[in-house]
């Protein structure tokens, strides 16, 4: 795969921000958008939730090509400052968790705290092989094309079988994402390495991940609960997948407010 990212433009994005109290910054994950995170709102109360998506994807339109996590990252600290925002705590799942460890591990006086859900500072050599490849099936056939085999991946076989609102949630943005922009971020996870910046975490870092996740992934949260200087350890979200922050609300909710206090 030819690899030649370039800057992206903070002037793309529209940021969402609800709720009053410390802020906390939403990343969500590869075929989502900002909207992803509405199962968080209870925590308004307490916290300004504030989210945007992830170029290419809704209402951020397409780069001007590929980019990675420095590219990422450097995009994320032009918005805060734009929206006066000094410090803020993160919070990433997937690929917005592997954008929350390369962006704290590089701007440290930017950032209190750090959640990471279901995510990796660097996928294995089998994974970064494929990411490739879905990305050349998300520009032939579409997004949507990918949803039986993703589905498998972020729900639980029980969750699927209910169908309930926020399955299809996650259904309906793979179904209307650009197979472009999608393409994009799976180029940016086949070339991501966020370890080095994950060994500068000092600051009170705490890993979350479905029960149901693949071993390449609970491998993952051993990895960064082992390196991480700040990691508090990690909670497993019972009967969750990949998508375990969308899948079990309730859970998410209560150990955001838990951890962040």
């Amino acid at each position: 795969m030819d690899w030649n990212p370039k800057p992206l433009d903070p002037n793309d994005v529209t940021v969402h921000r609800r709720g009053r109290g410390k802020p906390l910054v939403l990343l969500h994950c590869l075929g989502m958008d900002w909207t992803f995170w509405d199962v968080l709102d209870p925590l308004a109360d307490q916290f300004e939730l504030i989210a945007y998506s992830f170029p290419g994807h809704h209402d951020t339109r397409l780069p001007r090509g590929q980019y990675g996590e420095a590219e990422l990252a450097a995009q994320l600290h032009a918005i805060l400052k734009r929206e006066g925002i000094a410090k803020a705590n993160i919070a990433g799942i997937s690929m917005g968790g592997s954008l929350a460890q390369a962006f704290a591990g590089t701007h440290p006086e930017m950032v209190d705290k750090v959640i990471l859900c279901d995510c990796s500072p660097r996928y294995t050599d089998e994974m970064r092989a494929a990411w490739p490849v879905r990305a050349e099936a998300a520009r032939k056939n579409g997004v949507a094309s990918l949803i039986p085999a993703l589905e498998k991946v972020f729900f639980t076989a029980a969750s699927l079988e209910e169908n309930g609102p926020n399955v299809r949630h996650v259904k309906e943005k793979w179904a209307s994402c650009n197979g472009e922009g999608y393409a994009l971020g799976c180029e940016w996870l086949a070339m991501l390495d966020a370890r080095p910046q994950s060994r500068r975490m000092t600051m009170p870092t705490l890993i979350v991940l479905g029960s149901n996740e693949g071993q390449a992934f609970k491998d993952a949260a051993r990895w960064m609960a082992d390196n991480i200087p700040g990691s508090k350890g990690i909670v497993e979200v019972p009967n969750a997948g990949h998508a375990s922050v969308r899948e079990r609300p309730e859970v998410a909710v209560r150990e955001f407010r838990r951890f962040l206090g």
